[in-house]
């Protein structure tokens, strides 16, 4: 259990209701919940320029990243299709892998496919159902992608400024405004209160908060003196108790909630807004195709990690369909900005391709 690693490290309260945030980090899960301490341990792992488990804001946004990696593919020979959406994998006489069809009918032919959307997207749309096990549809139809994420992108024409640690005269960014800020989080009793409500159908009354400010360390993503916040927050429920659907009305009262309590730790930060975009889960499957909104393809409870990821004997990244690889976040190790399921499977790939 998480209580029990940070207990045996931590005294504070609230350092240790900071640091459970990446145990239930896009987990429709509390702190006291079994499993919560490895999902911790996950967010830590590896490093970056040789400082063990830290983060990092990426120069130019989080696109940036992509396009690097673009770039990087480009420059060995690669050729890349923009918003060109997959149809289905096309299937030889074995239910070979042999390319995919786009939707505007282009087929692009292959010896090996490699997928990194999620797994109920690879195996449950673009590939016919009766080309696979039965018992394989049946785990992957049945992965927990319950998700209590909603993320709010915000404009602001001036920093916030915190009670705990005002702004400098100069209205320049200190170090505070530089690292995640994390708000509601005086106690883990708070964040499990908060789960316990989406638990019922109810968005969380006082969310956990993690607050960013990119652009305190990258000028160029807001026009001078201006900001872009990025507020990822939790507990939302994808559906909400009586059937109620996230409308208009309901996800502006979240993201009002939300500010409220922003408010309270900065006042004047809701009139410095000038713009704000609410992504609750049902928008994060839409625009991302994250099942159930959840940012890691599947739930990272241990029945669903290593071995059993994304379904129990096809970890190694193969799947029932020979020639076609799953590469995403729905893969071993699962998810997070690592690359490290990318990169397992392309060498698993470049493995079998040297015997076809």
């Amino acid at each position: 259990l998480l209580g029990q690693i940070l207990d045996h490290w931590f005294e504070s309260e609230p350092l240790k209701a900071t640091l459970a945030t990446d145990a239930v980090i896009g987990a429709m899960a509390s702190p006291h919940t079994p499993g919560s301490g490895y999902v911790l341990l996950h967010h830590v792992m590896g490093e970056l320029e040789g400082q063990r488990g830290a983060w990092g804001y990426v120069a130019g946004g989080m696109g940036a990243l992509s396009q690097a990696i673009a770039q990087a593919a480009t420059a060995r020979g690669a050729h890349i299709f923009a918003e060109k959406a997959v149809c289905h994998v096309l299937l030889g006489r074995d239910r070979e892998a042999q390319g995919v069809a786009l939707q505007d009918g282009t087929e692009v032919r292959s010896k090996l496919v490699l997928s990194n959307a999620s797994p109920q997207i690879t195996f449950l749309e673009l590939i016919p159902q009766e080309q696979l096990p039965k018992d394989f549809v049946q785990r992957i139809q049945q992965v927990d992608t319950r998700s209590p994420v909603t993320k709010i992108n915000v404009a602001v024409d001036r920093l916030p400024s915190f009670l705990a640690a005002p702004n400098a005269r100069d209205g320049q960014p200190l170090p505070h405004h530089q690292c995640s800020i994390h708000l509601n989080c005086e106690g883990t009793h708070l964040l499990h209160q908060a789960f316990t409500e989406a638990a019922h159908g109810r968005p969380s009354s006082r969310p956990m908060i993690e607050l960013c400010i990119p652009s305190a360390l990258d000028p160029g993503l807001a026009p001078p003196g201006c900001h872009v916040v990025s507020l990822f927050t939790q507990y939302t429920p994808s559906m909400l108790a009586g059937g109620q659907s996230w409308d208009e009305q309901a996800r502006n009262a979240y993201a009002d909630t939300v500010f409220d309590c922003i408010e309270d730790y900065a006042p004047g930060f809701k009139a410095s807004v000038i713009g704000r975009d609410i992504l609750t889960p049902p928008d994060l499957e839409r625009i991302f195709g994250l099942p159930g909104g959840n940012i890691f393809h599947g739930g990272m409870s241990l029945d669903q990690l290593y071995f059993a990821r994304p379904a129990p004997f096809y970890s190694g990244y193969r799947s029932p369909i020979p020639g076609l690889y799953l590469c995403g976040s729905g893969a071993h190790p699962g998810g997070g900005v690592m690359g490290a399921a990318g990169r397992n499977a392309a060498q698993v790939a470049i493995k079998d391709f040297r015997h076809l």
